[in-house]
């Protein structure tokens, strides 16, 4: 039998007293002679576990029809006195000896679900009976696993009457019941489920106790019974946006569903801390959790403890508390919190006084009135969270509107109970999105920022480096949560790179914060992790920065910076009291639709289970049918839903279909463990049929394919959870292990620049670099870094200077030929801090340098070695008489000049980056090494300097011209990656590199928004479908979906057997919109957008078929030996072949491009360095040749207005060119040199750009303006 999903109910379990000690008790009370009861314990009564009905089959294979696991069951009681006399049950009636040992021989429970604790946690206060009847009451439990897997447990504690072995007697026809008084025990019902439904279980109990308060004592257990087997009828929801309901008279129940398959389930009202809490007091709170405290609620209400528990539980997420948690602690259990590790657990508040003199170390919270204290003091001496992040969280939470009173002002008296429950829902569901985006913002601003000092190759994090840039009065807090497990899991998650809520809020939010910081402080040097990360973008040339005001469409590279300040200040916010509770943090709310199941049938008879079932896959059929193709998350989850109940009524292939739906639309739900497990249960007669069956075959195929890499990644496990905190070493480095430690350590990733790095470090010795000298090296640079970061400038200096620019170098106050001062090197200028009242005198910009010497200065007798200047435009020569620096101080402007005129002429800032960095690595060389041969050491970092005197860096006229920007996908890596494929969408550039990763970029400012990983394959092709999709084409045979709005890829069609190559767009004869998909084997796939079914498909006869492109009634296909013009029903119209020249050779078509309007066909190779124009209706030859001049290869063209951008590689430099071509005339009109490697991708930005990306000695991506 296949391993079936955990269903909401676990066991239902009745606690109560031993029945002979109730009936002692009950008789000495009516001879009132009632005595102390404290020696009354619980005891487990009843057990009811799934499954309740099953039908034994001919291999004699018990089939749970239950949404629940089938698994290996144990004893709880073992056999008890079977010679015992006929005894009077709770309820009078009497039962034979057989009766009595067949009742009590056995319970029966699941094999991982323990009932040793329960009698007590169900009874925490202890098992009290009462002369009077007592209110009902709920309380909630969480159990933990050696493996820290939690189950959930609602208890109801409700009174039942005692009556003696006379009582409820029927005599005469009437039922006699005695006058005395009545004693009442107390019974306790727990509902143990994996999941922690509080609110569904405890309205499932609700709806049981009035079933049970007017049934008798025989009917008792079976309606409990009935009760359970009723719940494990009920699946679980998927995540996402589908909730199920069900009915338990009187009410409707509803269990809400996940957001998504990381998150947690969430059926509580998370406001209730901030109803138990000052703010300040529940921040203080959470500083606790994630300092690893030994934190003890207390309340009067054992309830209260679980629920305010569980939500500052909830707060922290997506970090989980990796300790033991024990939200209710019976009376018995008090020695628990003597345990030395960290904890979280709960009291009553009678026990306050005697936990706070007998342990210690304990942070003691008392959820009744709200205070907070510890075992030895009655205040807390712990770091408090970061100021900023806690100011944030009171002012948006001061906004939230906690109390439903308010929201029935303008409504009437309900008459509807489920109505008015209903609405009370919809008001929770809103205000715990509010608290859940609050409290993830708050970890946000917590640890924003971390990723940045994570070396992924390596898994280290500097914690140092990031201690560095926390504001010093939060670094005690750092300090204590570094060290935390709770931590260490936040970590281990961001290394391998999980895409859960922190990073994406992370990621949306990370833009503004450096840019409200930037509006209220003055600039500091920012740490080298962030220069990396930002690659310099936002200290670069005003006018190398974009338009924000054309985000949605198209940049503007012309517009003045000046608009990018305007609408940042437009729209931050004036104050942020006045905030709605979650302005700027709401994600896309999805409409929320619930899926009520059917009327629950008799659930202990088997065939009307059967048939409950059968309904159910009725009405999930109907709501598919009913849901329009466009709401393709929603049926996903009907699939999801109809694919776990086929499954558990043994229907293997209809479920094997559902799964398939599934895991085309939506992925990321894909339940591959539990189809796996359904696959290997299938007979052989099934498994035939599944074979037989093409979708169902790959379907069975990819989910193997996805367990044999599930289990080589688990193989890998312990690199996947290693991360070490970067240590300086210990002995003698090599170049290969100097890289690996530079690149942890945070200075540089660059190769290049460590391997000259290396150079200057062992000039004059042998080819290590020793442990002494890189602890010295590594100390000064963070100096450096320390120091720059402390200078603050007048305003009277910032007014001169761009916002964005910082100080990264000053130098010692000089005299110069302007005054005396220091020298200050930002990434722009050189302007001089002068003396005394501070002033600002402005030295050069270093695109206006014309000379940069050393030279001498005389005083008295004496020549002082000095730094000469020339600017352009200034008649005289700026001198400083640096002394000993001078030569220092020579190479970094002139490395800083050199850069910027590279920056200048190839509009790439990355140049200026990397200029930057080489200055600051002399600096640091300059300082370790204090010696004769330093300066020597530090010139093997003068790069752009000595390119600049090696070759010439003119770039040509035509380039310069036409170039406007460049941007590097591969900044943040150690080297380049090629650049596979571009994408232009509104507003939006998508580039594919190397693996299957994709990123996205902000059109606006080039900055990086989204990144993603589709497959671990190459991507050979993108294709915009609609507002929405993005479609993939990768060798591993998928087309990957990604949404733009929610930019997650939860979508695949799995349909190729071999690796997709092109992807093509039109309408078909009923306007409806159809995509074209081709694979290297030549398959042509017809696909209906809308319903991503497959209408129709073909194979060609090809040798690798590399594109499709649709026209008229026609489809045209390129292969690499020929073109081939087929009938939309794939019979083959047409094939052009190589020209005639070109066969033979190595040549090998490798783009072709239609133009409809001219009826032409224009085709380019690989190995050819000219494009040949073809008549669409004359295949024999091509009319034309155009000849590329210097080319060795194309690889890739478009169409722009009326021109053609051709990509290729050039013959003598063996560097990237693009070839402009004129449509009509049918010859070159540019060549453009902007890559170092030959161009492999190109693409238009609505005509008015082209973008093109370079292979992976260049990596870059060029932006040129079309004319």
């Amino acid at each position: 039998m296949a391993d079936l999903p955990s269903g909401l109910l676990e066991a239902c379990v009745v606690i109560g007293a031993p029945i002979d000690k109730l009936r002692d008790l009950h008789q000495n009370h009516q001879q009132t002679k009632l005595n102390d009861h404290s020696a009354l314990e619980a005891e487990v009564l009843h057990v009811h576990a799934p499954p309740f009905v099953t039908k034994e089959t001919n291999s004699s294979q018990a089939i749970g029809p239950a949404f629940s696991r089938v698994q290996r069951r144990k004893s709880f009681i073992k056999k008890k006195r079977r010679d015992r006399a006929p005894e009077p049950l709770l309820n009078g009636d009497t039962a034979s000896r057989a009766e009595v040992s067949s009742a009590t021989e056995d319970i029966s429970v699941p094999k991982d679900l323990d009932l040793i604790a329960l009698p007590q946690l169900c009874f925490p206060g202890g098992l009290q009976l009462a002369t009077e009847q007592r209110e009902d009451s709920y309380h909630f439990l969480v159990f933990t696993d050696l493996f820290g897997n939690r189950t959930h447990a609602v208890v109801v504690q409700y009174y039942r009457a005692v009556q003696s072995c006379h009582e409820g007697v029927v005599h005469n026809g009437h039922r006699w019941n005695s006058s005395k008084a009545c004693l009442y025990a107390p019974f306790a019902v727990c509902v143990i489920s994996k999941f922690p439904y509080y609110n569904a279980l405890r309205d499932c109990l609700s709806c049981l106790l009035v079933q049970l308060r007017p049934a008798r004592q025989t009917d008792f257990e079976e309606t409990i019974k009935e009760f359970s087997a009723k719940l494990s009828l009920v699946p679980l929801p998927p995540p996402g946006q589908l909730h199920v309901s069900f009915s338990l008279r009187p009410l409707h129940v509803v269990l809400p569903s996940r957001d998504d398959q990381d998150s947690p389930v969430i059926d509580i009202d998370l406001h209730l801390p901030f109803l138990c809490f000052t703010h300040a007091a529940l921040l203080q709170v959470l500083s606790c959790l994630l300092q690893e405290q030994r934190l003890v609620f207390f309340s009067s209400d054992w309830a209260r403890l679980t629920l305010v528990a569980e939500c500052v539980l909830l707060y922290l997420q997506p970090l989980s508390w990796q300790h033991p948690y024990v939200p209710v602690l019976a009376r018995g259990m008090l020695d628990f919190l003597m345990a030395p590790t960290a904890f979280l657990m709960g009291c009553h508040i009678n026990h306050f006084e005697e936990v706070a003199a007998e342990t210690e170390d304990l942070i003691l919270v008392n959820v009744d009135d709200g205070s907070i204290q510890s075992s030895w003091s009655e205040s807390i001496d712990l770091p408090y969270i970061p100021l900023a992040a806690a100011e944030c969280f009171m002012s948006r939470a001061e906004a939230l509107q906690l109390h439903y009173d308010l929201e029935l002002c303008h409504l009437g008296a309900g008459t509807d109970a489920n109505t008015l429950r209903c609405q009370r829902r919809d008001w929770q569901r809103r205000l715990n999105t509010q608290i859940q985006n609050i409290a993830l913002e708050l970890v946000v601003n917590i640890f924003r920022g971390v990723q940045d000092f994570l070396n992924h190759e390596h898994r280290v994090f500097n914690s140092e480096e990031f201690l560095r840039t926390r504001e010093p009065a939060d670094q005690g807090f750092y300090k204590k949560v570094l060290d935390t497990h709770i931590f260490h899991s936040f970590l281990r998650d961001r290394l391998n790179r999980k895409q859960d809520t922190f990073s994406r809020m992370e990621q949306k939010t990370r833009n503004n914060a450096p840019r409200n910081r930037a509006m209220t402080e003055s600039p500091r040097r920012p740490p080298m992790s962030e220069l990396s990360r930002s690659g310099y973008n936002s200290y670069t040339n005003p006018s190398d920065r974009l338009s924000k005001r054309l985000g949605a469409s198209l940049p503007n590279l012309e517009q003045s910076a000046n608009d990018t300040v305007t609408g940042i200040s437009c729209s931050r916010p004036a104050s942020l009291r006045k905030m709605t509770p979650d302005i700027g943090l709401k994600f896309l709310q999805k409409t929320v639709k619930v899926f009520r199941l059917p009327e629950f049938p008799p659930p202990l008879a088997y065939h009307y289970v059967q048939n409950y079932y059968s309904d159910m896959v009725a009405s999930l059929g109907k709501a598919i049918s009913a849901t329009p193709p466009e709401e393709s998350a929603l049926l996903a989850r009907y699939h999801y839903l109809r694919g776990l109940v086929n499954t558990v009524s043994n229907k293997r292939l209809d479920a094997l279909e559902d799964f398939q739906s599934l895991y085309k639309t939506d992925s990321d739900i894909f339940p591959s463990q539990m189809v796996k497990s359904l696959v290997d249960s299938m007979p052989e007669s099934e498994r035939l049929q599944a074979d037989r069956r093409p979708e169902l075959k790959r379907l069975i195929s990819r989910v193997k394919r996805d367990q044999e890499r599930e289990r080589a990644r688990h193989g890998n496990s312990h690199e996947e959870g290693a991360v070490k905190r970067f240590q300086l070493p210990k002995k003698y480095m090599p170049l290969e292990e100097f890289v690996k430690c530079v690149q942890e350590s945070g200075i540089v990733k660059d190769q290049g620049t460590i391997h000259r790095l290396f150079d200057a470090l062992t000039v004059g010795h042998q080819k290590q670099v020793g442990p002494d000298l890189f602890r010295v090296f590594y100390t000064i640079w963070k100096e450096t870094e320390a120091e720059a970061q402390e200078v603050c400038l007048p305003a009277s200096v910032l007014e001169h200077i761009e916002p964005s620019e910082c100080v990264f170098k000053l130098s010692t106050s000089v005299k110069t030929s302007r005054g005396v001062g220091k020298i200050a090197m930002t990434q722009r200028r050189l302007f001089l801090l002068t003396d005394g009242r501070p002033g600002y005198v402005e030295v050069a910009q270093y695109r206006d340098l014309e000379e940069v010497k050393v030279s001498s200065a005389p005083f008295l007798l004496l020549r002082i070695p000095s730094l000469k200047l020339r600017v352009r435009g200034r008649k005289e020569a700026f001198e400083a008489n640096l002394k000993t620096e001078t030569d220092l101080w020579n190479l970094m402007v002139k490395e800083m000049w050199a850069g910027r005129n590279m920056a200048d002429q190839h509009k790439d800032p990355q140049y200026m980056q990397q200029a930057l960095t080489n200055a600051l690595l002399m600096d640091a060389v300059v300082g370790s090494l204090q010696n004769s041969k330093a300066i020597y050491a530090a010139s093997k970092l003068a790069h752009f300097d000595r390119i600049k005197m090696e070759v010439p860096m003119m770039v040509p006229k035509t380039t310069a011209e036409t170039l406007k920007h460049k941007i590097n996908p591969s900044l943040e890596l150690a080297a380049p990656q090629p650049v596979d494929v571009l994408l232009y969408t509104p507003g939006q550039l998508w580039v594919s590199v190397s693996g299957g990763k994709v990123m996205v970029f902000d059109a606006s400012s080039w900055s990086l928004t989204h990144t993603c990983h589709v497959g671990n394959a190459r991507l050979n092709c993108m294709l915009g479908v609609d507002k929405d999709q993005v479609w993939m084409g990768s060798e591993d045979s998928v087309i990957y979906i990604i949404s733009m709005v929610a930019m997650v890829c939860n979508r695949q069609l799995t349909e190729h057997r071999a690796e997709v190559t092109g992807l093509a767009l039109d309408t078909d004869k009923y306007s409806q919109k159809v995509a074209y998909s081709c694979s290297v084997e030549g398959t042509v796939m017809v696909w209906d957008v809308s319903t991503l079914q497959v209408k129709r498909h073909f194979r060609l006869s090809c040798d690798r078929l590399l594109s499709v492109h649709s026209w008229s009634s026609t489809l045209w296909c390129s292969s690499r030996d020929s073109v081939m013009e087929v009938w939309r029903n794939g019979s083959l119209k047409h094939r052009l072949n190589l020209p005639e020249q070109q066969k033979g050779s190595t040549a090998t078509f490798s783009s072709i491009l239609l133009l409809p309007e001219r009826e032409e066909l224009w085709s380019a190779c690989i190995d050819s360095g000219e494009v040949c124009i073809w008549h669409m209706k004359d295949h024999t030859k091509p009319f034309h040749r155009v000849t590329l001049q210097d080319c060795t290869g194309c690889y890739c063209m478009i169409k722009v207005k009326n021109q053609v951008w051709v990509g290729g590689v050039g013959r003598s430099s063996a560097k990237g060119k693009i070839y402009i071509l004129d449509t009509e005339r049918h010859q070159v009109m540019k060549e453009l040199h902007g890559h170092c490697d030959k161009v492999t991708a190109l693409c238009s930005a609505e005509d008015r750009y082209v973008l093109s990306g370079a292979g992976k000695h260049d990596g870059k991506i060029a932006i040129w303006k079309v004319e």
